[in-house]
């Protein structure tokens, strides 16, 4: 199904998941062992990242479509420009559409480690929202795109991100992710920006659960987030004691995403970096608490 209609029809917030392509076999054995103990929850639907080289990208084609016909769980697969032609990016949407697939993440990519800027292929695309248009004019796929509450590291300034998910909007993306934050002031700051520049789609907060210090760290300062000061002393007085980092990662991700779902947010978007028991505590949490129910 698609996850335009599933916005549209929806009565209480949308929860999903995010996942990423093991390179093992007993890396997808036990990748979906995490997601099973995610689907008594009912995530509207769960996605899967796409990496670089060609046998991971065909895992994450292999994954959705697993994911769709074994666990009935609509799959959104995640597609980037990176390395990538316009017709190789074409024989995998053609893939994707015979394998029963209805949605599609279009993503520009980062760019490689230690790349500055991203440089597109030849015969490919430079941004995600030409990527987006190729889809939407050529196949019936529901496209979705990430956006910034954060300025993107490429970015000259904030405006150019607002700009950036108008153009998406206007490229056909039915909703849009953001990358991750811990600030929920820059989404409440972001989204109005956005309704100005006449985006009306569901704008989804991605929220990624802290379970290891000098990994959060190290993927924020990549991706341009930040760490509120408060939060970052907090996690390295624990540092050494991994279950107190995985409590407080906890507790700080489930006041965030009820303080965003009581502020309107249509649901959110979890990173999981393929773990299960921090997710399944937050959800639960919200499950029980029910914050969206003080929206006003």
């Amino acid at each position: 199904m698609r996850i335009d209609s599933l916005l549209e029809a929806r009565t209480q917030p949308v929860f999903s998941f995010e996942f990423f392509p093991p390179k093992t076999d007993e890396g997808v054995r036990q990748l979906f062992e995490t997601i099973s103990h995610l689907r008594d929850l009912e995530p509207t639907f769960v996605s899967v990242t796409y990496g670089a080289g060609g046998s991971v990208r065909t895992r994450t084609v292999d994954l959705v479509t697993r994911i769709r016909h074994e666990l009935d769980i609509e799959p959104v697969a995640h597609l980037t420009c990176v390395d990538a032609t316009a017709e190789e990016l074409r024989s995998i949407l053609d893939g994707l559409r015979d394998n029963g697939i209805d949605n599609v993440l279009a993503l520009r990519g980062d760019p490689p480690d230690g790349v500055d800027s991203f440089v597109a292929t030849e015969g490919g695309f430079a941004h995600g929202s030409e990527f987006m248009e190729f889809i939407t004019s050529r196949y019936g796929f529901c496209v979705g795109g990430a956006c910034y509450p954060e300025k993107h590291p490429e970015s000259g300034s904030t405006d150019e991100d607002v700009l950036f998910a108008k153009r998406k909007a206007d490229a056909g993306a039915s909703y849009l992710i953001t990358n991750l934050f811990f600030d929920n002031s820059k989404y409440f700051d972001f989204v109005p920006r956005v309704r100005a520049a006449g985006v009306t789609i569901p704008i989804i907060p991605g929220i990624m659960p802290v379970t290891n210090v000098g990994q959060i760290t190290r993927f924020t300062s990549k991706i341009g987030a930040t760490i509120p000061q408060p939060l970052l002393d907090a996690l390295r007085a624990r540092e050494a004691d991994p279950d107190a980092v995985l409590q407080l990662g906890v507790a700080w991700s489930t006041l965030q995403a009820a303080e965003l779902l009581a502020g309107g947010a249509p649901g959110v978007h979890f990173f999981t970096m393929n773990r299960s028991p921090a997710t399944r505590a937050i959800l639960s949490a919200l499950r029980a608490a029910r914050p969206w129910d003080r929206v006003r």
